[in-house]
C-alpha cells in the first residue's frame, strides 16, 4: 500500500485531537506513518497505538521549540523527498499551514488548505466563499500536501503496534536563512474549564443580541460540556475575548452542534462554522441570514429561550 505522512502536533507529550483525524483520514489513502518532532516518544507512542498507525518516525537532533516553523518544515522537507510518500496531511492551524506551505515550497509540490474532506483517490473537499460554494480538487504536482480542518469526520479507532524509525538531524546541515525566527520565551494560554474551541464537538456563540452579557450562553455550553464562541461584533466590541472569535477573521471550527445566540448571520461568521454538522440559531430577528443557513431556528429572546433550555438539559442529566 501507499505511505501516507501525518504531522503529529502534540503539547507537553499530550497528542492534540485533530491527530486521530489525520490518522483516519489517511487510512483511507495507505499506510499510515507518523512525524513526531521531539517530545517524550514513549508517551507519545502509547497515545498514538489506537489510529491505525503502521510507523512512527522520530525525528530528532534539533530542538523545534526553539524555533518557529522553519525548521520542522526542513526536516520534513528532507523526509519527503526522501520517501516520496502518497501525500502529506496537516492539521490546518495558523502553524500546520506555515509548514505545510514552506514543505511545499521545499519539495516543488501542490498544496490545498483547509480541506474538510479527502478521498482515497487523494480528491480534497473544500467549502468556500461563506460555504457558497464546494471545491473538489487535486494536486497536480509533486507530493499532494493538503491540511484538514478539525472536527471534519469521525475519529475511527484501530489497534495497532506501530514499528519505530528514529531519524537524527544536524542542525548545522540546515539552511540557516530559513531555519525561522528562534523562539525566546513562551507564555503559556490560560486554560479554563471547558474544551479548546477549535476541537470541541459543541459550540455555544453569543452575538450583538447578547448585549455583552454572556452569563446565559455560558451557562447552556458548561451544562452541554461545550466551548464558547463570539462573533466579530461582540469581540470587537470587548464583550468576549478575541481568542473565542468564529468566523472568517477568527477561528474556523467543525463541530457536531453549533448553537449561535444572538448572531444575525454575517457572510463572515457563516464562513468560520458553515461546516458545523447541526447548527441551531436564536434570533429576534425573523428575518436574519443565520436562519438560511440552520438546521433548526427558534425565533426569540435568547435571554428567554436559553435558561429554559439550561434547565431542561440539566432535568434531563439529573
Amino acid at each position: 500500500m501507499s505511505q501516507v505522512f501525518i504531522l503529529v502536533d502534540h503539547t507537553h507529550g499530550k497528542v492534540a485531537h485533530p491527530v486521530g483525524e489525520l490518522a483516519t483520514f489517511a487510512r483511507r489513502i495507505g499506510d499510515v506513518s507518523a512525524l513526531v518532532l521531539g517530545g517524550d516518544l514513549a508517551v507519545l507512542t502509547t497515545q498514538l497505538s489506537d489510529l491505525g498507525i503502521s510507523e512512527i518516525i522520530s525525528i530528532s537532533g534539533i530542538n523545534f521549540d526553539k524555533y518557529s516553523a522553519g525548521a520542522s518544515a526542513q526536516a520534513i522537507a528532507q523526509l519527503v523527498t526522501d520517501r516520496s510518500p502518497a501525500a502529506l496531511l496537516i492539521t490546518s492551524t495558523a502553524r500546520g499551514k506555515e509548514i505545510a506551505a514552506r514543505v511545499a515550497v521545499r519539495t516543488n509540490s501542490g498544496i490545498i488548505t483547509d480541506a474538510i474532506d479527502i478521498d482515497a483517490a487523494l480528491v480534497a473537499t473544500q467549502s468556500i466563499f461563506g460555504g457558497s460554494t464546494t471545491v473538489h480538487s487535486k494536486v497536480g504536482h509533486g507530493t499532494p500536501i493538503i491540511t484538514l480542518r478539525s472536527n471534519s469526520v469521525e475519529i475511527e479507532s484501530s489497534a495497532t503496534t506501530p514499528t519505530l524509525t528514529e531519524v537524527k538531524v544536524v542542525e548545522s546541515d540546515f539552511d540557516a536563512s530559513r531555519l525561522g525566527d528562534k523562539v525566546v520565551s513562551v507564555t503559556e494560554a490560560i486554560s479554563g474549564g471547558r474544551p479548546e474551541l477549535t476541537e470541541a464537538s459543541i459550540i455555544v456563540s453569543g452575538g450583538r443580541g447578547t448585549n455583552g452579557d454572556f452569563a446565559p450562553v455560558e451557562a447552556l455550553a458548561d451544562v452541554l460540556g461545550a466551548a464558547v464562541g463570539a462573533s466579530r461584533a461582540a469581540t470587537d466590541a470587548g464583550w468576549y475575548p478575541h481568542s473565542h472569535q468564529v468566523g472568517q477573521t477568527g477561528k474556523t471550527v467543525s463541530p457536531s452542534l453549533y448553537v449561535a445566540c444572538g448572531i444575525s448571520g454575517a457572510i463572515q461568521h457563516r464562513a468560520g462554522m458553515q461546516t458545523s454538522k447541526v447548527i441551531v440559531a436564536i434570533n429576534k430577528d425573523p428575518d436574519a441570514p443565520i436562519f438560511d443557513l440552520a438546521d433548526l431556528g427558534i425565533v426569540g429572546d435568547l435571554f428567554a429561550v436559553l435558561p429554559q433550555a439550561t434547565a431542561e438539559i440539566q432535568l434531563k442529566k439529573a
